[in-house]
């Protein structure tokens, strides 16, 4: 059974353009489209609205930033350089796309050890080794020696392709891909309470 846009965000109990931002990314298996609609699988959508919330009161730190991406879409500061997430980009186009550069505490961002990332409140991508940072003159972050731990190509199985060669963090890549992550944050950067009440 396919669903419409609107269908499948009333089932998962989000607004529209929360659902549209999983199908840019392409993170959604089985869609198709009827003239200008965009139809996706029943099994799909009740997969994602079933899924477990992450795991934070694992984590070391008490609390942890998040980063809050759209689809990715070229920066046109340079050929072949983009920002946001879609599940289709290489691991090293991602990892150039997600490590930088963001308004945020950086010290905070490093205290927590691991940056997940987030689209539609589902953590689709995880970041390491973010122990400094650069800025910029608008203030904004980079993480340059930032490593991609893992990463969803379909976020209803979930599928994750795990990067990481440490084995604690190909561990934490496999825990936190695929859940749930809600957070909340005027800009791309939120922070996390890891408590039980959170996980």
């Amino acid at each position: 059974m396919l669903l419409t846009t609107g269908q499948a965000a009333q089932e998962l109990g989000c607004a529209i353009t929360t659902l549209r931002r999983l199908v840019r990314a392409e993170l959604l298996p089985g869609i198709t489209h009827h003239g200008v609609r965009v139809m996706i699988p029943l099994d799909a959508v009740r997969s994602l609205a079933a899924r477990n919330p992450a795991p934070l009161q694992h984590l070391d730190a008490d609390e942890i930033a998040v980063l809050r991406v759209d689809a990715a879409r070229p920066t046109g500061e340079s050929d072949g350089e983009w920002t946001g997430f879609t599940a289709s980009l290489t691991p090293e186009i991602l990892l150039k796309a997600l490590r930088g550069w963001w308004r945020c505490d950086a010290a905070s961002v490093a205290a927590g050890g691991v940056l997940p990332v987030t689209v539609a409140g589902y953590v689709v991508a995880l970041l390491t080794g973010l122990e400094q940072w650069e800025s910029n003159a608008q203030g904004r972050r980079a993480f340059p020696n930032a490593l991609l731990a893992g990463y969803v190509t379909d976020l209803a199985t979930p599928t994750k392709i795990l990067t990481a060669t440490a084995p604690e963090e190909r561990r934490l890549a496999d825990q936190l891909l695929g859940t749930r992550l809600p957070s909340h944050s005027s800009g791309p950067i939120a922070y996390v309470s890891t408590a039980a009440e959170h996980g």
